[in-house]
């Protein structure tokens, strides 16, 4: 573990708690914890600072991932295969990385989000509830093509706010009320921060003892974001939805002014 004041772990471990809250609602913890973290230990190699996040963020998405299950109507069989998609989406946009410029994608995502955003605000009834209508198999195959295999590349690609898009996206081709398509996003979320968490650990960019400590506070938040989300249903993950949307645009704003 780097050398660390007690008053900044303790920074960390809060901002470790928050994050998976947030994450376990509506998705978008990262936008919390990365930059403290990257803040938090500015000399610390970027490649440990990503390592170390996904061993924390694996722990809380998998608690909040049990909770929904055991009390939230998921559908665990497309859940996995949405993140089996994913998985592949997020190693294939890994691989092309490299070559794409951030400063190219962060014009089009600000337009998606703000899209998103007036299309949630404008549609108040959007995730309320279910369509009641069984969903087809042509919907559960585009669900795991373009949401898992989609997103997923988007997150190999660049990543920021890959939970919250999870999450309107099932949401839209699911018809799943806000809970269970955040309950849903939980599973996807587990399938492919394992594989990321396990590429880091091979190249030995984990933390591990830090990332023990934060993970600790990661659970707790999760758990209590997945008991609230469960228990005040889904105008409460809307509203939560709306606040990070914004706060994203904002990130991504602020980065391509600064960039």
């Amino acid at each position: 573990m780097p050398d660390i004041s007690l008053t900044m772990l303790i920074v960390l471990c809060l901002a470790a708690g928050a994050a998976g809250w947030i994450d376990a609602v509506v998705g978008g913890g990262g936008l919390l914890m990365l930059p403290a973290l990257l803040l938090g230990l500015p000399h610390v190699p970027a490649a440990h600072i990503l390592g170390t996040n996904k061993a924390v963020a694996i722990v809380g998405t998998s608690g909040a991932a049990v909770t929904y299950v055991r009390k939230a109507p998921v559908n665990v069989k497309t859940a996995v295969r949405i993140g089996l998609a994913a998985l592949a989406g997020s190693m294939t946009g890994a691989f092309f990385a490299a070559g794409i410029s951030s400063a190219v994608l962060r014009p089009v995502i600000l337009v998606v989000l703000l899209g998103v955003a007036a299309f949630v605000m404008f549609k108040p009834a959007f995730g309320t509830g279910t369509s009641g209508q069984p969903v087809t198999r042509a919907r559960t195959v585009t669900a795991i093509v373009l949401v898992g295999g989609g997103i997923g590349l988007y997150d190999g690609l660049f990543g920021p706010g890959t939970g919250t898009f999870l999450v309107l996206a099932l949401t839209a081709v699911l018809h799943l009320d806000l809970v269970t398509a955040s309950a849903t996003a939980k599973i996807v979320n587990v399938c492919t921060n394992v594989g990321a968490l396990a590429m880091f650990a091979y190249q030995g960019n984990v933390m591990w003892q830090l990332a023990a400590i934060m993970a600790v506070f990661n659970l707790a938040g999760g758990l209590i974001g997945a008991r609230m989300a469960l228990s005040k249903g889904s105008e409460f993950v809307r509203g939560v939805l709306l606040v990070v949307v914004f706060s994203l645009v904002a990130k991504l704003a602020f980065d391509q002014w600064n960039a």
